[in-house]
């Protein structure tokens, strides 16, 4: 009976953003141009750091990951919800709704061990500048990047599979405007306590560990700083770590609310807007919080350009 009830259900209905109609024009606008900022910065500063030498460093093999994971988690959900918001069919087939969720949590844990790569890269570089190369070398930039890659795909591929497991049976509307992991588990009328259970430890080591180690790389870095007193110094710790950590808490702390602390006075509005922060303005804010911002990448931006003019010019 199970079975058969399971595939009752061969495609969920996306129901979006709560946009009142008049509205749906101006906020598609908005949308669309936040999805183009994303793409065009994050693609700007991969073609950047793979043509310019001078940043073929760890920082920046880093950074180039990153873009890359910003860009495919915001393209996992934007395009759908766009495409919804000018279509009357906001329906998705099951097995597209669980690939949507697959690479959501893929590249959304990716985003996060990447964080916290460049978090403890950014710590070696200012606490021990005299073995940083040592430290970072090649062989632990790659692990590390390796690494990160491998814990997302069985991380990923755990909460497809337990989902997979599970009955829908009859309602089929989701409330959001992508495959939620929290919003399947509601409609689901099977026994999801291992789901939940698994969301908790696991989704939580993968989450607070990274978000944890994260803020203390930074305040050691601003410690470090503050033992050696400028004003240059001072204004440069608080400019740089203040900048980086308003992204990480806006990240990390969202998804911290939605997925391990819910509350039961949460509304799906409420949810929805905590979900839009993490998922289509963190990605925007990267490019010009971890690049647009640095020194070495301004420098990068201005050779690669003078190169392509000079080059048509002749």
């Amino acid at each position: 009976m199970a079975g058969k009830n399971q595939t009752v259900i061969t495609e969920f209905l996306l129901l979006g953003l709560p946009i009142e109609s008049e509205q749906k024009n101006l906020f598609y606008a908005l949308f669309l141009a936040m999805y183009l900022t994303t793409i065009l910065g994050n693609l700007l500063i991969i073609f950047v750091i793979r043509l310019d030498s001078h940043l073929h460093m760890p920082m920046y093999l880093f950074l180039s990951n990153l873009s890359f994971s910003d860009l495919c988690f915001s393209s996992v959900t934007m395009p759908k919800l766009l495409h919804n918001m000018q279509s009357q069919d906001p329906s998705i087939p099951y097995a597209g709704c669980l690939t949507q969720m697959y690479f959501f949590l893929f590249f959304g844990d990716l985003e996060s061990f990447l964080l916290v790569a460049m978090a403890y890269d950014r710590y070696v570089a200012i606490c021990f500048p005299l073995h940083y190369t040592t430290i970072m070398s090649p062989k632990l930039c790659l692990s590390l990047v390796a690494l990160s890659w491998v814990l997302t795909t069985f991380h990923a591929m755990l909460h497809t599979l337990l989902m997979a497991r599970l009955c829908f049976c009859a309602e089929n509307k989701i409330p959001h405007f992508f495959c939620d992991l929290s919003a399947l588990l509601k409609l689901s009328c099977s026994d999801t306590r291992v789901n939940d259970l698994v969301i908790f430890t696991v989704g939580g080591l993968i989450v607070v560990i990274p978000f944890l180690l994260i803020i203390t790389s930074y305040v050691r870095i601003v410690s470090s700083i503050l033992k050696v007193p400028s004003a240059r110094g001072i204004h440069k710790a608080f400019s740089t770590c203040g900048s980086h950590l308003s992204v990480v808490s806006l990240f990390f702390g969202t998804i911290i609310g939605l997925y391990l602390c819910p509350s039961a006075d949460n509304s799906t509005v409420k949810e929805t807007v905590m979900a839009v922060m993490y998922t289509v303005v963190t990605p925007m804010l990267n490019p010009f919080i971890y690049s647009l911002r640095n020194r070495d990448m301004k420098g990068a931006l201005a050779r690669v350009f003078c190169k392509k003019i000079f080059s048509c010019g002749l």
